[in-house]
């Protein structure tokens, strides 16, 4: 994986992106399109009801998990960073930021993370605007 910033930050999974998802929007396609002009018409559109509630729960559940564990892990590495850069706790001010805000600060290296912090809370800077302003990208090569 080359050096990661702010236009390459996105990961994808092959097996779930690439495979999993074009194989059942194959099979929900068809079993549509079968609804239509088969004459168990009933039949295939039960199937298609099933293939889309496939689709919805393979996504919500593969997201939810991970992505709760995640943001409480970057909360805890974002405290132990911010607390060994400055001495103070970021916990007496954390409830001022956003979670968009505190996941975007991630990515800024020790040195531009105070910085960002204060121009987050005194600017409200968006997670997006965070992201554009760090000068320095911290990849955030293990993330989900």
């Amino acid at each position: 994986m080359g050096t990661q910033s702010y236009k390459n930050y996105i990961r994808y999974y092959p097996p779930h992106h690439f495979v999993y998802y074009p194989v059942i929007m194959a099979f929900l396609a068809f079993s549509i399109y079968f609804s239509f002009t088969n004459e168990d018409s009933l039949i295939w559109g039960f199937i298609s009801v099933v293939f889309v509630v496939l689709l919805c729960l393979a996504f919500m559940l593969r997201q939810h998990y991970a992505l709760t564990l995640q943001n409480r892990i970057v909360r805890s590495e974002l405290r132990y960073r911010y607390f060994f850069i400055t001495g103070k706790r970021l916990e007496d001010f954390e409830h001022q930021l956003n979670d968009d805000q505190l996941f975007a600060l991630r990515f800024a290296p020790d040195n531009e993370l105070p910085e960002l912090t204060q121009r987050a809370l005194k600017e409200n800077l968006s997670g997006k605007a965070i992201k554009k302003a760090i000068v320095n990208w911290k990849g955030d090569y293990d993330r989900v």
